[in-house]
């Protein structure tokens, strides 16, 4: 039999294998397409996908994943190349230099009761090992020759477990609190058959002088079986029927009697509210002992946002990849309320109403916000509300809530996500509250802005909005001799103040739409026309160079094109496409990182659409494949898997809160976006192929477009974006030249 095509197709929602003369084989849905293991491991210990395994449903308040290893600052809970499992763990951590709080770890255990990490893993191979959006499962080698097994499926802020014994009089369920040097409280209810408690721990509090004295994760863990024995312990002294242990590096257990190959059943319910709401959690979402239930529960809510992607042509492993970043674009940011209510972590009050935290916004707001505006728009309205509320509650919009502020990162982009809400039409907050807060960011310094530098994470520092403002409204940039990342600052300030000035034309504010769309051009301001290059400039006007602390995440040749808002404006400041093109060749970007994603679209704007095709089609193979450490870079909150998303189906938003994306080199050879206005936007790729990476030609819905971009209202709007390739560069979109602001 003779296979002619691998293809995945929505209108079946399955990826099949047709075969010339015989009947095509049964389908596969696209959420068993997803590799959860693509970003778990790679050769740096901190510059990879640094993704987990995670079992939860889209933007779940927490995540469910195997402990490999005990997560802190630069290390994940998870690492593909680990050989042993220490616990299951109800984890928060959003990014690998983000950190953990409020979380949660159980372990099945044999024999006498092991509290620490080191004590109680047990070895397992990823042969024994299954791992979905909507189930985990993994067989651990207990010694004597008998194993245990752990399933795990979940909800938005609970998980039901089974886990399968040999016969054994003292099988046991630990349950860990907190950690060595954190304070917290372990209680078991032998009656009701519970252990409660909490975890106060917040990693990120040494980075603020912020507070939050009245914050906890919650947790009520349920069992189907009655216990035949319990206890509680503090540090490695453990206690038998003791019910109760509060202090630091606390937990409790239960003890149960079992046969061989005997299912016990946990279900956990967290909270940030209390233990009270952790219960009403799982009698919500969990209320009966039913594992496959909840799991095919979860399966279908996964398959059906899969679903909104079908695509054909592509390699088998470019599906994988599409699917599982899809996966990854889809956990970020996490739902923080739970059914109607919520507690802030910005006022440290309970409040009615949802919220959301962990937008990595200085990553997300590139494209991964964008890509939850295309296929998660009934997200939307809440994610920017959760927003706006923190700034009635704390003050600000934050940068990186975790869950409250920290000043990681710069600038203020969460007026990005604003603007970007705004200008594709969603209308579920107050315009003028949205402006009220983006004001805040563009006209208010933070405390001490004269006299702190503003480095990243430095320890015991007030909550930082847009670094060096004071002097950015004084002199139109930010001085390297006052504040690091200085010239960076300036970039994306300058872009931060041309989506305020959407916000206030949105709320009909014209002067106000004016000044900031003036004060957008900044950005020239940090432009040495002597040497044709961003450069540090000093307090007193004159020029520092390339060479220090002027920049973020690289220097003066990866940072130079962060001007989002106004690349014709800088085309022409750079004097002209020519000089424009050389300065873009010499920087060498790297798109496995923030800085650079957006360079390949930029030959869109100066005559070269085909150089993007080509650095597009690069980039796409370029560290990304099928395999753990298959997502080069950290994946930030699902940033790095929007970039290859959107570049594999055509297209990438320069200017994300424009609407207006740039097209590039498609991937596949037919991608049908099953938007959820219930439209289809369909992108085909006639003669597509390895070699024939080069746009011909183009049109939508059958008109010749020779613009090299499309808009969100096209898209919206439904229809076929049809490309024609080759293997040679052609004129197509060369002659297109915007705007200037």
């Amino acid at each position: 039999m003779k296979i002619v095509r691998f293809l995945a197709s929505l209108t079946t929602g399955a990826l099949a294998l047709i075969a010339t003369g015989a009947a095509q084989a049964a389908p596969v849905d696209p959420v068993d397409l997803v590799n959860m293991y693509i970003g778990t491991d790679g050769s740096s210990n901190t510059e990879y996908g640094a993704t987990m395994p995670f079992v939860e449903p889209p933007f779940a308040m927490t995540s469910w994943t195997p402990q490999t290893q005990q997560d802190k600052l630069g290390v994940t809970s998870y690492r593909y190349r680990h050989t042993a499992i220490s616990g299951f763990m109800g984890t928060h951590q959003s990014a690998i230099w983000m950190t953990d709080f409020g979380y949660v770890t159980v372990m099945p255990e044999l024999d006498d009761i092991k509290t620490t990490p080191e004590a109680r893993r047990l070895p397992f191979t990823h042969a024994d090992e299954k791992t979905t959006p909507y189930y985990y499962s993994v067989s651990m080698d207990a010694g004597a020759s008998r194993t245990i097994k752990t399933e795990i499926t979940a909800t938005d802020h609970c998980a039901i477990m089974e886990f399968t014994y040999p016969q054994s009089a003292h099988a046991s369920l630990l349950v860990e609190a907190t950690r060595p040097g954190v304070d917290g409280d372990a209680e078991v209810d032998p009656v009701s058959q519970e252990i409660t408690g909490y975890n106060p721990d917040w990693m990120d509090a040494p980075f603020t002088t912020l507070k939050m004295p009245s914050f906890k994760g919650y947790f009520v863990v349920q069992f189907s079986k009655p216990f035949s024995g319990f206890g509680t312990y503090q540090g490695s002294s453990v206690t038998s029927g003791v019910s109760s242990a509060t202090g630091k590096n606390v937990g409790a257990y239960a003890t149960f009697n079992t046969s061989q190959n005997e299912k016990v059943m946990m279900r956990i319910g967290t909270s940030y509210i209390s233990v009270e709401q952790a219960r009403e959690n799982l009698k919500e979402e969990i209320p009966n002992w039913n594992f496959d239930g909840i799991k095919t529960h979860l399966r279908s809510i996964w398959n059906q946002k899969l679903s909104q992607v079908s695509l054909q042509g592509g390699t088998s492993d470019d599906v994988t990849e599409f699917y599982t970043g899809m996966f990854h674009a889809m956990i970020y940011p996490r739902l923080f309320s739970e059914h109607g209510r919520y507690y802030s972590a910005f006022d440290d009050k309970i409040h009615n109403g949802v919220s959301y935290t962990a937008y990595s916004i200085w990553d997300i707001f590139r494209a991964e916000f964008g890509f939850i505006t295309l296929f998660c728009p009934e997200r939307v309205n809440d994610m920017v509300q959760a927003l706006l509320q923190d700034y009635q509650e704390g003050g600000w919009m934050p940068k990186w809530p975790d869950p409250c502020y920290t000043s990681i990162m710069i600038s203020t982009h969460a007026d990005s996500l604003v603007a970007e809400a705004i200008n594709k039409g969603f209308h579920g907050f107050d315009y003028n509250l949205a402006y009220q807060a983006a004001y805040q960011d563009a006209m208010t310094p933070p405390n001490g802005d004269t006299t702190h530098r503003w480095g990243d994470r430095s320890r015991g520092m007030p909550y930082t909005a847009r670094e060096g403002l004071t002097y950015y409204k004084q002199l139109g940039y930010v001085p390297c001799d006052k504040t690091d990342r200085a010239s960076s600052c300036t970039m994306e300030g300058a872009y931060d103040d041309w989506c305020v000035g959407q916000v206030a034309k949105a709320d009909g504010r014209f002067y106000e739409y004016k000044l900031f769309t003036d004060r957008s051009k900044n950005y020239r301001n940090v432009f040495n026309p002597a040497t044709g290059q961003m450069e540090g400039r000093k307090s007193d006007g004159s020029w520092a160079g390339t060479s220090g602390d002027f920049f973020t995440e690289g220097g003066n040749l990866q940072n130079s094109f962060s001007v989002w808002q106004d690349i014709p404006g800088l085309i022409k400041l750079m004097g002209g496409t020519d000089s424009f093109n050389r300065a873009l060749d010499k920087s060498n970007p790297d798109l496995t990182n923030e800085p650079g994603e957006h360079f390949p679209y930029l030959y869109d704007y100066s005559g070269l659409p085909s150089k993007t095709q080509s650095m597009v089609r690069g980039g796409l193979s370029d560290g990304y494949n099928n395999t753990p450490s298959g997502l080069p870079g950290n994946d930030d909150c699902g940033q790095i898997s929007a970039w290859w998303m959107f570049s594999a189906i055509g297209f990438y938003p320069v200017n994300p809160a424009s609407g207006v994306y740039m097209i590039g080199s498609p991937l596949f050879d037919r991608v049908a976006l099953h938007l959820p206005n219930g439209r289809t936007f369909t992108v085909t790729a006639a003669n597509n192929s390895s070699s024939n990476i080069y746009v011909q030609s183009v049109t939508l819905n059958g008109m010749p477009l020779n613009v090299p971009y499309i808009t969100w209202a096209q898209i919206q709007a439904g229809g076929t974006l049809g490309f024609v390739m080759g293997p040679q560069p052609s004129q197509w979109g060369a002659d297109w030249r915007g705007t200037p602001l």
